[in-house]
């Protein structure tokens, strides 16, 4: 949920030491460069897979500045400052992260807080002839700025060599509703003032030029298939991309997403690799069965239940739980755990500040990658019946990882199997395990953590059947 306010509020300073972070969550994982462009899996569609026959999890943090953004700053009256990108990433990194949405900003310039914002990398020059209405040169539509496409290339290459994916964000809708008047439509390139092509997306003439995002005009169609086929044309023979078609453009935008999600999948039809295309929920009034309704690979749909209670992902989509669509900047550790267990790909909207809880999420994040990674996504299956509370993974007879969010004791459901079961506790809150005396399947059993506080129960069988 990015209105203005969210934007203006930035990144804290990426200066900030890795050992103010959590220092139990370094090396979490270790980076992984991708083996091969991501297709969903068969065996459990609720993840992909790069090829190799596993399972990838992604999970990660994203900030709206990390494509565009060479200056950052905290909320209206804090000091600007540089934004690092490599910095950006160490720190991804250093948390297990594997996975963030390259934010596209689309207007020129905005005003909050009485400050104003420019963004200079755009996907066209700003050539003229002729003053747009922020007071620089015109974007011209039927060229390309090959800075602006080397920038993206470089950083999807960067993320990469830290085994980050990367998902590019083709459009974002949110500022066309939200920024601050009169800039919501007089910030936009595709405003006819703003550009030398005779190019007005305002179709209606009501001044909010919501038509970007709808199959209205040829014209505007054919520049943003133009820029569509330029992105792949960039990025196509990098392993760690997906694509996002819009960031929460509204309910008006459905089958103009659904144009764009087929654009791109023809068009790679004609490249050597092909990568997963994503929708993402529409604010304002959308619902999430147009999403799953949609021909995209993966969806991050919209609901507070998704922070305390997430249904059950039933493998139709891909589902990466985004805290920005649930409720912006938010979300407590819990909710890494939470959607993990009921097969979602959690992701998180992060500012990067020293927030305590915020860290605390970021190394959740990070601790689900580790047991995703050895719990075996393939042939485990969220299943709530298996717990008492309610969120387990679970292979009947060989794994079960179970979260127990509150405190005390739980229940397992160990019936159909006599095998023995190794223990193992793992303590969300210190980053620590521990291993107690196995037991035997046959009946329910009662296990009781040897630690107040969350806890992750992970009975993983021995020997053979």
């Amino acid at each position: 949920m990015r209105a203005g306010r969210l934007v203006a509020a930035g990144l804290a300073a990426l200066g900030v030491s890795l050992g103010a972070a959590s220092a139990s969550a370094a090396g979490s994982v270790a980076p992984e460069p991708a083996r091969g462009p991501l297709r969903v899996l068969a065996a459990n569609p609720r993840y992909f897979t790069d090829g190799s026959g596993r399972a990838v999890y992604l999970t990660g943090s994203h900030v709206w500045w990390n494509l565009v953004g060479d200056e950052v700053w905290l909320p209206c009256s804090a000091p600007r400052h540089a934004f690092n990108y490599a910095a950006y990433l160490d720190r991804l990194a250093f948390h297990g992260h594997n996975f963030i949405r390259m934010w596209r900003n689309e207007h020129s310039h905005w005003e909050e807080c009485a400050r104003t914002v420019d963004i200079h990398q755009h996907p066209w020059p700003r050539s003229g002839p002729g003053t747009a209405l922020d007071g620089r040169p015109r974007f011209d539509l039927s060229r390309f700025d090959e800075t602006y496409f080397q920038r993206l290339r470089d950083r999807v290459r960067m993320a990469g060599e830290r085994g980050i994916y990367v998902s590019i964000m083709l459009f974002e809708g949110v500022q066309l509703q939200q920024a601050h008047e009169p800039w919501d439509w007089a910030g936009h390139p595709f405003n006819g003032a703003n550009n030398v092509n005779g190019i007005d997306a305002d179709a209606n003439g009501d001044g909010e030029g919501l038509e970007v995002n709808m199959l209205v005009s040829p014209a505007v169609l054919a520049v943003q298939e133009a820029y569509v086929q330029k992105v792949v044309d960039t990025v196509n023979d990098l392993d760690n991309v997906l694509y996002e078609i819009v960031n929460e453009s509204g309910h008006y935008s459905t089958q103009w997403q659904y144009h764009m999600i087929h654009h791109v999948k023809a068009y790679e039809q004609t490249k050597p690799k092909r990568h997963p295309v994503g929708m993402t929920f529409q604010h304002e009034h959308g619902a999430n069965a147009s999403l799953f309704a949609s021909p995209a690979d993966w969806v991050s749909p919209f609901g507070r239940e998704y922070m305390s209670d997430p249904p059950v992902a039933s493998g139709r989509k891909v589902i990466l739980s985004d805290t920005d669509h649930h409720c912006g900047v938010c979300g407590e550790p819990s909710f890494a755990w939470r959607s993990f267990l009921r097969g979602h790909n959690p992701i998180f909207m992060d500012p990067m500040d020293d927030d305590p809880t915020r860290h605390a999420v970021r190394s959740a994040l990070g601790q689900t990658r580790r047991y995703a990674r050895r719990v075996g996504l393939g042939i485990v299956r969220p299943r709530p019946t298996f717990a008492s509370t309610r969120y387990a993974l679970v292979a009947p007879g060989r794994r079960y990882l179970v979260y127990q969010p509150g405190s005390g004791r739980l229940r397992v459901d160990l019936r159909g199997t006599t095998r023995r079961f190794a223990v193992e506790w793992f303590r969300p809150e210190t980053d620590t395990s521990q291993r107690t005396a196995s037991v035997r399947g046959g009946r329910v059993r009662m296990f009781r953590p040897p630690f107040a506080g969350p806890a992750v129960l992970f009975l993983r069988a021995l020997g053979r059947r």
